[in-house]
């Protein structure tokens, strides 16, 4: 079993990579990049997240370009998973390609509020509202993904994999 805790950011429907990271910013080292997530709007979001924490969005997270940057400054920042209505299709995969657990959930998104403290179990998709104690059924990622994610990402379980093919 593979749990994920951590406090709600929420975020709107359409929420493009240019306002997960400006293009302006895509110039800066990662560390300086880091501190301009979200800032159109929300400038201090990188500031008040904590390591650990979820974002909850609506529908089609991360459209626009196919900027990897973005999820990588989501994970840099220490967002733990993210959880939407749906997502784009290429920073979903870019998503898991850095190590960030994607999970799609329609039903949750009217019914938490920020701040609520979420328990995710990535093996079997289940979304749990602590201190209300609601349940929530979400994507599962097939078993070759979750591997991908539990391992930190895709170079980190390419290492992983060839280590161990060749006996190290």
């Amino acid at each position: 079993m593979f749990i994920v805790r951590g406090s709600i950011w929420k975020f709107g429907h359409g929420i493009d990579t240019d306002i997960i990271i400006p293009a302006r910013h895509l110039v800066l080292p990662l560390e300086e990049m880091k501190h301009k997530v979200m800032e159109p709007i929300r400038p201090r979001f990188a500031e008040e997240v904590n390591p650990g924490d979820i974002i909850v969005a609506g529908r089609n997270f991360g459209c626009g370009s196919s900027r990897e940057q973005a999820p990588v400054v989501l994970r840099g920042i220490g967002i733990a998973a993210i959880i939407a209505v749906s997502f784009a299709r290429i920073f979903f995969r870019n998503a898991i390609n850095v190590g960030i657990p994607v999970i799609e959930c329609g039903a949750i998104y009217d019914e938490v509020e920020e701040g609520e403290q979420v328990e995710i179990d990535l093996a079997t998709g289940t979304i749990r509202v602590l201190g209300r104690d609601r349940l929530f059924m979400g994507s599962k990622l097939p078993e070759f993904l979750l591997e991908i994610v539990i391992n930190g990402g895709l170079i980190s379980h390419l290492v992983k994999e060839k280590n161990q093919k060749d006996g190290n």
